[in-house]
C-alpha cells in the first residue's frame, strides 16, 4: 500500500520507522545503488517490475531505474497514480512511495524516472538470530525448480535462522522470481539435521559479479515442531562454534 494514501492513525503507528533526514534517505540511495540491490516496484493496480537503481542525483532530486520498455508489467506501473519501491539491504527492508514516474529513451536503453524521496521507511526484517554454517561438505537445499518441475537443483545455504534462509543461485539457473512458493525442499544442513519444508521467496539480491549469482533470501512458509526444534539445535550449535573460532 502506498504511504502516502494511510489515514493518520496508521501513519502515526509508523512513525518509529521514518526516515526524512536528507543525509540519511540519500545514504541508503548510495547503498541501494552501489550494492546493485534489486527493487520491487508495484501499484495497487496490478503493475509490477523488478529493477536496480542506477543513479540517485540528490542535486537534480532525481532517480533513474533500469528499464526495459516493452515489458508490459512496466506499462501498468507507469498507468498507475500510486506506486511504492521495496528493497532490502541486508537485515532491512526499506520502503518508499514513487511520484512522478516517467519513462525516458536514450540512445542505447531506456530508463525509468522518479522524484528521490524526502521520506522513506525503514522495517527490521527479521529478527532471529542468523547463521553462516561452517564445516564440510556445505549445507545444502535440494529442490525442484518451481517453474520447471523436472529440474532438481542443490543451492548452497548461504546462511539460516529459525525464521528463513538465504540460499545462492547460480547465474546460469533458471531464475526465480520474489513470491515464489517452494514445496518439498529438503534442507540438508549437517549428518544429524536434514529438514523438510516449504521456502517462501521473499526478495532476490545481486551478489558481487564475481559471484556469478544471486541471494535467494526466503522465509520458512510452513516448519512443523520437530524440524523447528532441530533448526533452533542446528542455529545455537554453530552459533557456538562461531563464537570459540573467534577466541
Amino acid at each position: 500500500m502506498p504511504l502516502d494514501a494511510m489515514d493518520g492513525a496508521s501513519a502515526r503507528g509508523l512513525s518509529e520507522f521514518r526516515v526524512d533526514s536528507p543525509a540519511e534517505v540519500n545514504a541508503f540511495l548510495r547503498q541501494i545503488v552501489a550494492g546493485n540491490v534489486l527493487v520491487q516496484l508495484s501499484s495497487p493496480e496490478g503493475g509490477h517490475y523488478n529493477t536496480t537503481l542506477w543513479t540517485a542525483d540528490a542535486a537534480r532530486r532525481v532517480l533513474s531505474f533500469a528499464a526495459q520498455a516493452n515489458d508490459p508489467g512496466l506499462q501498468r506501473l507507469l498507468e498507475s497514480q500510486e506506486a511504492v519501491a521495496v528493497c532490502y539491504l541486508d537485515l532491512v527492508k526499506l520502503q518508499w512511495d514513487l511520484h512522478d514516474l516517467m519513462l525516458v529513451h536514450g540512445a542505447q536503453e531506456s530508463a525509468l524516472q522518479a522524484r528521490l524521496p524526502h521520506l522513506l521507511y525503514r522495517f527490521q526484517r527479521r529478527n532471529s538470530f542468523r547463521v553462516k554454517p561452517l564445516g564440510s561438505p556445505a549445507p545444502a537445499a535440494r529442490l525442484h525448480h518451481p517453474a520447471w518441475p523436472g529440474l532438481e537443483l542443490s543451492l548452497r545455504v548461504l546462511d539460516i535462522s529459525v525464521g528463513g534462509v538465504a540460499l545462492f543461485l547460480p547465474e546460469d539457473a533458471a531464475a526465480i522470481e520474489p513470491g515464489t512458493r517452494i514445496e518439498g525442499t529438503r534442507l540438508e544442513l549437517d549428518v544429524d539435521t536434514t529438514l523438510v519444508v516449504t521456502l517462501a521467496v521473499q526478495h532476490v539480491t545481486q551478489l558481487h559479479s564475481e559471484s556469478r549469482g544471486v541471494r535467494l533470501g526466503c522465509r520458512f512458509a510452513r516448519l512443523a515442531g520437530d524440524a523447528e526444534r532441530l533448526l533452533q539445535r542446528f542455529v545455537d550449535q554453530t552459533q557456538k562454534r562461531q563464537r570459540l573460532l573467534s577466541l
